[in-house]
Formats: structure tokens, C-alpha cells, sequence
């Protein structure tokens, strides 16, 4: 029997109650280990952890540095570090294990019917990567688009319009389909890689003892692939806010 995400429908709109679960975890853990890393801070003598978060702010300095002009970009500093960190948290969150409740005849939470998708029977698994949930990917990319689109706006607005017709007014089309496509390839690249990921150790489970080294090596490439992920989607949005906002002619 396949395995159905936990759903209520509340107004004609459906929520996946695993999604919002993992969103909550995956919230905590990054606001837990930010607050241990900069809880005692030290010049003299950092913690490991301190260390580590320092590295990760050098690192997202230089992918806006790759991206854009760093002076006028390093106010992103702390979007960066925020995506990068809860991209790949997130990312792993599916990995290690599954939670898998089963359900005989219609049950219920906090009072409302889960979707048993037609079944008398169902499995309703309720742990994984909230990446691997388009929705997610999806308002991760929907919001950090519409920040560059903001941005871009806000701090030179004649340039923002003007790129839209360059570099012939001919071209507006096109460039109205492009500014349209940027978050769905932003947003389902990631959904896309970190499904996968989970489909396929699925598999692997299925295969049994026999499947234990396979299950191994899957489980460190896709630990790779969530950091290659969150690397990508973080480097994408410093470009597109550069692009938007951050213009040549303004320096």
C-alpha cells in the first residue's frame, strides 16, 4: 500500500499536515543552533560551533561576491545565511528516518477528517524533507523572487522598468516570460532533487538487508546533493537580486 500524506482540507484549501510539521522542526533547528552559536561569543576563543558559523557567513559572502557587487550586496548577508542554513536543514530532515502511522476507517486530527484518498485503509507517513514538498520549494522561490522584484523597484526604479524592453522594446515578451519562469525553475529544481533523493532511498528500503550498503552510500550522496541544493538556490537568489537592484551604471 502506497504511503499518503496526512491531509485536510479546511475552506477548499488542503494542507499537508507533514509539511507544515517538518516547516516547524525545521524552523526550531535553525533557530536552536543560531542562538547556541551566538550565545557566547569570543574573539579569543570561539566555540567550535561559533567557528562554524563564522564560516558560513565568510562562505555566503562569497557567493554574493560571485553574484553581484559586494559592497552594495552585503546587506543580503543575512538572507543568505538564513536560506542556505534552512535550505540544507531541511534538505537532510528526510533522510534518517520516516515516521508511518496506519489507519483503519476514517480518522481524525484536531477534529478534522484526514483525506484517506478513497481508502478504507491507508499508511500516512509523516516525516520528510519539506523540500521535497513542491509547495514549499515553491513559496521559498515565490518570495525570494518577489524580494529581488521589490528590491530592484525600490532602489532604481527607471533601470528596473527600462530592462524590461532591452535590448529592443520587441523584447518585452520575452523578458515578461523569463522574469515568469525564474521561480518556477528556482522552486522546482530543488522539489525535484530532494524528491528524487527520497523516492530512491524508498526503494533502496524495499530491497531489504541486501539494500544496507546501497542505503549507505545513497544517504551520503544525498547529504552532497542537499548541500549542492542549497548552495544553488542561494547563489540564484543573490543573482537575482543583483540583477534587480544592483546596476553597473549606479556605482
Amino acid at each position: 500500500m502506497d504511503h499518503l500524506a496526512p491531509k485536510v482540507h479546511i475552506g477548499g484549501i488542503t494542507f499537508d499536515l507533514a509539511a507544515i510539521l517538518m516547516i516547524v522542526i525545521t524552523t526550531a533547528i535553525v533557530m536552536i543552533l543560531a542562538s547556541m552559536a551566538t550565545r557566547n561569543l569570543s574573539v579569543d576563543k570561539p566555540g567550535k560551533l561559533q567557528n562554524f558559523m563564522e564560516w558560513v557567513v565568510e562562505f555566503v559572502s562569497s557567493i554574493i561576491g560571485m553574484a553581484t557587487d559586494f559592497k552594495r550586496g552585503k546587506v543580503y548577508i543575512g538572507l543568505g545565511l538564513t536560506l542556505i542554513i534552512y535550505i540544507f536543514i531541511g534538505n537532510l530532515l528526510g533522510l534518517p528516518f520516516g515516521i508511518i502511522t496506519e489507519a483503519h476507517g476514517q480518522v481524525h486530527f484536531l477534529g478534522l477528517p484526514l483525506d484517506m484518498d478513497g481508502h478504507e485503509e491507508a499508511h500516512f507517513s509523516w516525516w520528510k524533507s519539506p523540500t521535497a514538498d513542491a509547495a514549499v520549494t515553491m513559496a521559498l522561490a515565490l518570495t525570494v523572487i518577489a524580494l529581488s522584484h521589490i528590491q530592484g523597484f525600490r532602489q532604481n526604479r527607471k533601470h528596473y522598468l527600462k530592462h524590461y524592453l532591452q535590448p529592443w522594446p520587441v523584447f518585452l515578451p520575452i523578458n515578461l516570460i523569463e522574469t515568469a519562469a525564474k521561480p518556477l525553475t528556482l522552486g522546482l529544481r530543488l522539489y525535484g532533487n530532494i524528491f528524487a533523493g527520497e523516492v530512491m532511498i524508498g526503494v533502496i528500503l524495499n530491497m531489504g538487508f541486501y539494500g544496507i550498503p546501497a542505503l549507505v552510500i545513497w544517504q551520503g550522496f544525498s547529504t552532497f546533493v542537499g548541500a549542492i541544493q542549497a548552495f544553488v538556490f542561494t547563489m540564484l537568489t543573490m543573482v537575482y537580486i543583483g540583477q534587480a537592484s544592483i546596476h553597473e551604471e549606479d556605482h
